[in-house]
């Protein structure tokens, strides 16, 4: 007897159905074919454990399983439950009271028949929908998170035998209902960390407040213990909340690599993803020998901070200037290519020199010239060219520190950044690829960065009597557009470009150049 049993793959962020043909014949062996990897060749340990533990068995008899398309490579052990139930119908051992043709069926089984979570379960939802299947049974972890996309039945189980009864004896399965847009406006919460908790650094505020409002990335560079932490933490809380769209695509990438809430099906929070400076360019940018999206992926639609930036590996820091530039990244192998989104901001931050203090007398320690260079020279100029604002941190005094005085809140500024933004979005509606300030090209600079002739003099003084570079005139016309957007004003002043100077530290002669 034949009998086909329906799962997907996930490669990149979307899914391919894949059907699995089970076919019995006289003679013994259990012959699984279909480029299945290391995980899936175990599975028949597991499923004859399963299947024993729940009253069934894996019959003495020929068993060709396929797996098609079969010249496409599968992965992991999310397939345990679709093999088991084509082996079960195909031997009738069950009978097959639900078309299963109307179903995906997934999960990994443990050896008392209990499901195991799986991985990319919303692109595999998404697909089934479009493919028009009727439903989708998964392990209860995912159900809430397979259950946002419309259209679909999802059915969360705990045990093999809940399948079973219900293609065997017609009982019913109980349906994940989730109301997407109740469930994402429900967990729209206030931030962890809030602005307002920052004592004094009123500068800097405003500069993280320029930098959200145009999804500019930003460098920090100051002292040990002068808040450059504290700071890129609370960035978050400042960005407009997701739209509905960018939360579901940040929440497929996160499905992909199995990081998703059973609590909440639907990412409402922005990312912000920190990872640790001894980190690999492979988990940074993403990849491995069946690829995974890496952290500038899982920091999409977020903030990807980079603490200590002279101390990454110079070679993981230059693989990230592509993405910072396309707001994508590929991944090509021999058989596929992958592609996964990371449109994030970057905010990096530094010590000035390798004692951590850079002109300061009274330091304990102090750092020669040619450590400094060795030290500045681990971050590279093209890098840098992709950082719009560089900002000094200075430490805060005892005074700011002592009062007991609230800051202004996160919402308050979050506000006026959401404002701005809306601006933005209206002036770029007809541009495919530009949404913001900071994406914005030469071309774009030319239409909606012009000065007068006032301000152009302001600038061009300021260029040559503070040795700034040529990759800095760009930048400051995109960080004077949005801080233009900030006041609510149509054209780029005088003002404006004298506060967005202020932002380029790191091109003053006596730093990199």
């Amino acid at each position: 007897m034949l009998t086909k049993v329906y799962g997907s793959a996930v490669f990149g962020v979307e899914a391919t159905t894949i059907t699995v043909e089970v076919n019995v014949a006289n003679g013994i062996g259990y012959h699984l074919v279909g480029l299945p990897d290391n995980a899936i060749k175990e599975s028949n340990y597991r499923i004859a454990a399963a299947l024993q533990n729940n009253g069934y068995k894996i019959p003495g008899k020929k068993l060709i399983l396929n797996m098609s398309p079969a010249d496409l490579r599968k992965e992991g052990s999310a397939y345990d439950l679709t093999l088991a139930m084509g082996i079960l119908i195909a031997t009738e051992q069950i009978e097959e009271k639900h078309p299963l043709n109307n179903y995906i069926i997934m999960g990994e089984l443990s050896l008392d028949g209990s499901l195991q979570p799986i991985k990319g379960a919303l692109p595999i939802a998404i697909k089934a929908q479009e493919e028009g299947f009727k439903g989708f049974i998964l392990p209860k972890q995912n159900a809430k998170e397979a259950a946002i996309v419309e259209g679909l039945n999802v059915y969360g189980i705990e045990k093999i035998s809940q399948v079973i009864d219900f293609f065997n004896a017609e009982i019913p399965l109980e349906q994940t209902i989730v109301d997407l847009e109740a469930e994402f406006y429900e967990h729209l919460s206030n931030p962890e960390f809030d602005f307002a908790d920052v004592k004094g650094q009123e500068s800097i505020k405003r500069c993280m407040e320029i930098a959200a409002a145009g999804g500019h990335n930003i460098i920090l560079i100051g002292p040990p213990g002068s808040g450059k932490t504290m700071l890129a933490k609370r960035l978050p809380s400042i960005l407009p909340p997701m739209t509905l769209q960018e939360s579901l695509e940040t929440t497929k990438i996160h499905s992909v690599a199995g990081r998703t809430l059973e609590k909440a099906g639907i990412m409402t929070a922005r990312p912000f993803r920190s990872p640790h400076h001894t980190i690999s360019d492979v988990a940074l940018v993403g990849g491995g020998q069946y690829p995974q999206p890496g952290e500038i992926s899982l920091a999409h639609n977020g903030v990807l901070f980079l603490d200590e930036l002279p101390e990454f590996k110079r070679g993981v820091l230059e693989v990230m200037r592509q993405p910072l530039e396309d707001r994508d990244v590929t991944i090509s192998r021999a058989r596929f290519t992958v592609t996964y989104p990371s449109s994030f901001m970057l905010v990096a931050s530094m010590n000035p020199s390798p004692s951590g203090y850079f002109n300061d007398p009274d330091a304990p320690v102090q750092s020669s010239p040619q450590e400094m260079q060795r030290y500045l020279s681990k971050v590279s100029g093209p890098l840098l060219d992709r950082i719009d604002i560089h900002i000094e941190v200075t430490p805060v005094p005892f005074e700011k520190l002592s009062d007991t005085r609230r800051g202004e809140p996160s919402t308050a500024i979050r506000e006026r950044v959401s404002v701005a933004r809306k601006i933005q979005t209206e002036r770029f509606a007809i541009l495919e690829n530009v949404h913001y300030n900071a994406q914005m090209g030469v071309k774009q600079i030319r239409t909606y960065c012009k000065l007068d002739p006032a301000s152009l003099d302001l600038l061009k003084s300021a260029m040559e009597r503070l040795n700034l570079s040529a990759r800095a005139y760009d930048r400051i016309l995109k960080v004077a557009r949005t801080i233009a957007d900030l006041d609510g004003k149509k054209s780029v002043d005088g003002t404006h470009i004298g506060e967005a100077i202020q932002y380029r530290s790191l091109d003053r002669d006596g730093w990199f150049g």
